[in-house]
């Protein structure tokens, strides 16, 4: 079965590298220079933290993103 995650993308300011965080799985995340790699290594980050779980065990559900302003 296969399963479908959202990752969340950021650059870090300074290594400037792009870092992905699996949404649907908290703590699951990796890094690589450009967009191609990012995609391969999260792929690996994904696996590894699956393990031997099994394929229909719930997993949390990404509902979106949230923006908020907040005045100092």
């Amino acid at each position: 079965m296969k399963r479908t995650f959202t990752i969340l993308v950021e650059r870090d300011p300074e290594s400037g590298w792009l870092v992905g965080e699996v949404a649907e799985l908290p703590g699951c995340y990796t890094q690589a220079p450009d967009i191609k790699k990012l995609e391969e290594n999260i792929k690996e980050a994904i696996s590894a933290y699956l393990g031997d779980k099994a394929e229909n065990e719930p997993l949390p559900e990404f509902i979106g993103t949230l923006r908020v302003e907040v005045g100092t």
